[in-house]
Formats: C-alpha cells, sequence, structure tokens
C-alpha cells in the first residue's frame, strides 16, 4: 500500500512541510521532543525524501542514516543530498524487513512509519528491527496519526490537510485517507491508525521500555503569525500524536 502511493509523489512530498499544520505544529513539535542530537548517531526509518535526516544533520549529529522503503523518495532524498551535501545516508528498504546494520545508532526516529504496518505482527517486526539498531538506552521517536482522532470534528482544511475515515479497517486499527492541500494538485495518502494499545504492546514486545506518549504543540512563531484562535480546532483536537520510548 504504502510503497506505490509514496513512489508516485516524489519530491513533491516536500511540500508538505510548508502547510501550516506541519510547518508550526508537527516540525517544531517533533524536533523539540527530539531535542539535542549533537553528537549523536540517527537512525530515520521511513525517511520520505530527508527532510528530518538534513535537519538532525544540520543540527550537529554526527552521522544520519535514512531508510525508505520507496525508491522514488530516496532517489529524491539523493538528488538533495547532491545538490546540498550535508554527509547523509540513504537506503532503499522496508522497516519490518529491515537488514543487520554495521552499526548501532544512538537514537531513531520514526514520523509516520509503525502506521504503515499491515497487521500486528508486521508491526512488532518493525520493532524488533528498530530495536536491534540501538545502542542500549538509546531513544525511539515516532510520530503518526492520533489513535483516538474523531473524525467528527472540525475539518483540518484551514490548516492544510482533510483527514477522513475510509470506513475500512486492518487487525491495527481504522485506516485513513489524508489529503495534503497542495497547489496545484493535492496529495492524498492512505494509512492505517493503530490503537494505542498496539503500539506500546508491539513497543514493549520488541524490548523498549519507557513508553511516554507526546501531546503535539503549536510553535509560538505559529501562534504569532495566524493568532491563538486560528489554532483552537486543532488544539482541540489535534490529528498527530507523538511518543517516545527506550531500549
Amino acid at each position: 500500500m504504502s510503497v506505490q502511493q509514496y513512489d508516485e509523489i516524489g519530491e513533491a512530498f516536500e511540500g508538505f512541510k510548508s502547510l501550516p499544520l506541519m510547518r508550526c505544529g508537527e516540525v517544531p513539535s517533533f524536533l523539540g521532543m527530539v531535542g539535542d542530537v549533537s553528537g549523536k548517531s540517527v537512525l530515520d526509518l521511513a525517511c520520505g525524501t530527508g527532510f528530518y535526516s538534513r535537519e538532525f544533520k544540520r543540527r550537529g549529529a554526527t552521522e544520519v542514516f535514512g531508510v525508505d522503503i520507496s525508491v522514488e523518495m530516496i532517489a529524491a532524498a539523493r538528488e538533495i543530498e547532491q545538490r546540498d551535501p550535508l554527509g547523509v545516508r540513504y537506503e532503499v528498504g522496508g522497516v519490518a524487513e529491515l537488514r543487520p546494520l554495521d552499526r548501532r545508532f544512538d537514537m531513531a526516529v520514526g514520523v509516520q512509519c509503525l502506521n504503515y504496518a499491515a497487521d500486528v505482527a508486521e508491526m512488532e517486526r518493525m520493532c524488533h528491527n528498530i530495536h536491534r539498531g540501538l545502542v542500549p538506552g538509546g531513544e525511539f521517536f515516532v510520530l503518526a496519526q492520533k489513535p483516538d482522532y474523531r473524525f467528527d470534528c472540525a475539518s483540518l482544511d484551514k490548516y492544510g490537510f482533510l483527514c477522513e475515515p475510509t470506513g475500512e479497517e486492518i487487525e491495527t486499527g481504522p485506516q485513513v485517507r489524508v489529503t495534503a492541500l497542495l497547489d496545484p494538485q493535492p496529495i492524498s495518502i492512505v494509512s492505517a491508525v493503530p490503537r494505542r494499545e498496539v503500539y506500546e504492546k508491539c513497543l514493549r514486545a520488541a524490548g523498549f521500555s519507557d513508553v511516554e506518549w507526546v501531546p503535539l504543540e503549536v510553535s509560538e512563531a505559529g501562534i504569532r503569525e495566524f493568532g491563538e484562535d486560528f489554532w483552537a480546532d486543532l488544539l482541540a483536537h489535534p490529528p498527530l500524536e507523538m511518543l517516545r520510548c527506550r531500549a
């Protein structure tokens, strides 16, 4: 499901980060949760076109290795790296079949990653492979659709997105169609919204501990730019949520 969707997007995926929800919500929230990466090695899973990989390298990470199942996404990431060399390595690969790596990393990140597992068994394999790639005590940071998001709340269109249930469900949870309202061509992606207990069960089965859910926030810059009232609906029913855990 995810490979074909993302292969058709390519470098256009970079445009997601310019939309208000991403620019003022996801990106500052996720970077704030991850914190200081200076002097650390980072494994970026489902790295897409390398947005966070590049950001971590700019923020002082000693090594960043990005992995994504989409050939086109990795091609776009490598092309950006060629235009603006930062020393980030990229490789095509699925997290559920992640090869044993040549080193262990201080931290791993998975933005919209685990929610593409086809079932609980696949999510457990993903978590095991990620755990295997971390040093003891290394941290894993996740961002995904909020498990108990209410689809009957105010629309997200003013924040740049539509979020709609497909009416279908897989073992991990209901499926959702997220549409980025990009100009001139909106882009839609379908993924699952795993239940909270599925995430926690799979992470703990892989050996992770200290699982902590972290809410999405809006940056001060976003509040200055748009005003507090603009963000009221988003903060009342945030569509994204983060979590952190330790190997």
